[in-house]
């Protein structure tokens, strides 16, 4: 199956950067430069006040970073590594790194010091960009174990006056030294640029690591253009639309949107203030383009639902009619119909009374364009979105081989993940796809898989006759939409020989407001589909205090009685989607707080299956023990590095209610029954 052919026009832009000889994100940079000049590029907010950079402005500090970084000896082909919030500083510093010829990789400034030191060692980085006192602490603690890594920079100076250190150096100091430099040969950077190439690697992009040590997917120059320009062949952008970089650029996502499309539209860049002060920066910045993880879109949605925990019953009232409403006559339009006269002349009122109030306390109020990627999504929280007035799009993709797949038009199914999107005739072949006799999507053309960065076997493994393996199990559509089942290896059996997928269950019980994250348990081995538990704290901590529920600690929290029945109802809702030998039976609350400093989840928060079957093993056993109540002890890793020990006694919770009796709620789809053996 080939892909579509583009919309008319859509590359017309496109069409004409590539014919200026384009063929790298500085080209691409300074190509722009020209035509914008005076345009704003970047927006950053600083002490309350939004800062701009046209995009002279931008091209002016990437070229002096630039060389500043080749008068430190940095050299074409060698790694530059970028550790920090999404910040101008980070996008300067990686288009400066590649002007040179360098590859780059971005870090979750999350990460802990061990994390950090095997990308590090791994990517062979020569140095480290950092945005503040927290990373550079990091990095001078790792520096005897890092060698090759020559020089240290930081462009928060804040908290570091009394920093000595040989390999320091602050951002500007290294762009003086590249000013200096140009002075005594000004065409240097120019001529760096021009002799960059498309199959240069621009971006060592690693891996979630969610079944061992994360993997480094090269992505060359041509990568990096081809794979977000697909998205240009099928949705009209506006230029300037006004952008929110907000997911890390350590996400292959961010690589695509912020860095690469946001010079190609080109976007009008926002960067938030501060990661906690996004939900404010957003309706300042009255964003019309959103990537969010699947994760970010279920907090949003929680967080909508937490607030009207806490009105009064008129103005749930009010919700609930307005809602009503939207979810008539929007789901309608989705659907590919259109609600009678009378319906939409109700939304008007609903939209000027609720609708519009709640997109724009979410700041979503001029959003055109929300997409979703990075794994699954409950088709409940797309249906929130499309309810209140938010066209949420899914896009699926891999950091291999690009984007493939969106939710394209007006209609489309939300049970899917999309329609295959066009590739740009100068920049590789059709994507094209086969699914193999075990459901596996197989997929070539585009760009093509560049391979995984020392790592030849792995590289190998993933491909089949030309074909990249995604291990991703779909089923096409009719239609030509995609639906995404599971991750190959996480489709499940259980000793019954039914088989069953986890991410489906886990999916629909995180976009319980009650709900932070599912891990669903049950193998080749096991009888029956179990879960652990994640509660929200804050919402049901709110819930919790309107009942006058007394709590102390989180684990206090997660084993109340009242705690537990409110979640039981939450599973029992889910159980009714599912065919028998897939429900829930027994579920436990953990304890504690699934923690990516714990190596329980990565950091864009997928669960690691396997390091929380060994760490939570003896809860298993209590499950499928039949016992009622367990006394565990959880191993906790505190903030400062310390390892403590968490002791409780953790209940393990039985479903009422399931079996082959029970029905599925009324205009709620149930997954049909699984084959077995």
């Amino acid at each position: 199956m080939k892909a579509p052919a583009p919309l008319p026009g859509a590359w017309s832009d496109l069409d004409g950067i590539l014919a200026a000889g384009v063929s790298t994100l500085p080209q691409l940079l300074a190509h722009q430069a020209e035509r914008y000049r005076d345009r704003v590029l970047h927006r950053k907010k600083a002490y309350g006040i939004w800062q701009r950079y046209t995009w002279d402005e931008v091209l002016g500090e990437v070229r002096a970073f630039a060389m500043g970084l080749a008068a430190l000896g940095i050299r074409r082909g060698e790694t530059v590594a970028i550790v920090g919030e999404n910040e101008p500083e980070l996008f300067w510093s990686q288009y400066a790194a590649q002007a040179i010829g360098a590859q780059v990789v971005c870090l979750y400034p999350d990460l802990t010091t061990a994390q950090m030191e095997y990308v590090l060692l791994h990517s062979e980085a020569v140095t480290v960009v950092c945005e503040d006192q927290e990373q550079v602490d990091k990095a001078l603690e790792l520096s005897p174990k890092l060698p090759a890594v020559h020089t240290i920079v930081y462009w928060d100076e804040r908290g570091m006056w009394t920093y000595r250190h040989p390999k320091l150096r602050t951002f500007r100091q290294v762009q003086d030294e590249g000013r200096g430099s140009l002075q005594q040969s000004p065409g240097a950077f120019d001529a760096a640029v021009a002799a960059g190439r498309s199959d240069e690697v621009a971006v060592l992009s690693y891996t979630s690591g969610t079944t061992g040590l994360p993997k480094a997917c090269i992505l060359t120059h041509r990568n990096m253009l081809e794979g977000p320009s697909r998205l240009m062949g099928v949705l009209r952008f506006t230029p300037f639309t006004r952008y929110l970089s907000y997911i890390s650029p350590a996400w292959a996502t961010e690589q695509f949107f912020g860095l690469t499309l946001g010079l190609l539209v080109p976007f009008v860049v926002n960067f938030p203030e501060e990661p906690e002060t996004v939900q404010e920066n957003i309706r300042e910045i009255g964003t019309e383009a959103v990537v969010l993880s699947p994760r970010q879109w279920e907090s949003l949605a929680s967080l909508v639902a937490a607030k009207m925990m806490d009105t009064g019953p008129l103005r749930r009232a009010c919700y609930d009619a307005g809602m009503a409403v939207g979810r008539r006559v929007n789901l309608a339009r989705l659907y590919g119909t259109r609600a009678p006269v009378w319906w939409r002349a109700l939304y008007l009122v609903a939209d000027r009374l609720l609708l519009r109030h709640l997109r724009d306390n979410l700041g979503l109020q001029s959003a055109t364009l929300a997409l979703s990627g990075g794994s699954g999504m409950a088709p409940d929280v797309f249906r929130f979105f499309h309810t209140m007035g938010v066209p949420l799009r899914n896009v699926y993709g891999t950091t291999e081989m690009g984007l493939f797949t969106l939710h394209q038009g007006d209609a489309y199914d939300l049970e899917t993940v999309g329609t295959w999107l066009p590739v740009h005739p100068q920049l590789g072949a059709p994507l094209e796809m086969r699914v193999t006799g075990e459901g596996e999507l197989l997929v070539r053309g585009g760009a093509g898989f560049s391979g995984y960065y020392k790592n030849p076997e792995a590289t190998a493994g993933k491909l089949v006759e030309g074909w990249y393996r995604t291990e991703d199990a779909v089923h096409p559509t009719d239609t030509g939409e995609l639906v995404y089942l599971e991750r190959l290896e996480d489709m499940r059996q259980l000793a019954t020989g039914h088989r069953y997928p986890p991410q489906f269950i886990e999916n629909r019980l995180r976009f319980s407001p009650f709900i932070k994250d599912a891990m669903t348990l049950g193998d080749q081995e096991r009888p029956f589909v179990a879960a652990f538990i994640n509660i929200d704290a804050n919402t049901l901590g709110r819930w919790a205090e309107q009942r006058g529920i007394g709590y102390t600690t989180f684990t206090d929290l997660s084993q109340n009685p009242r705690i537990r029945d409110q979640i039981r109802r939450e599973v029992q809702q889910v159980n009714e989607l599912l065919p028998p030998g897939s429900r829930v039976k027994r579920f436990v609350n953990l304890p504690k707080e699934l923690d990516p400093d714990e190596d329980e989840l990565t950091r864009s928060r997928k669960l690691r299956r396997a390091h929380l079957e060994g760490k939570y093993a003896p809860f298993i056993a209590a499950i499928y023990g039949g016992q009622r109540e367990y006394s565990a002890e959880v191993p906790i890793k505190y903030q400062d590095g310390r390892i403590g020990l968490l002791t409780a006694a953790v209940c393990v919770n039985d479903i009422e209610g399931e079996g082959p009796s029970a029905e599925p709620a009324a205009g709620r789809p149930r997954l049909a029954e699984a084959g077995r053996g």
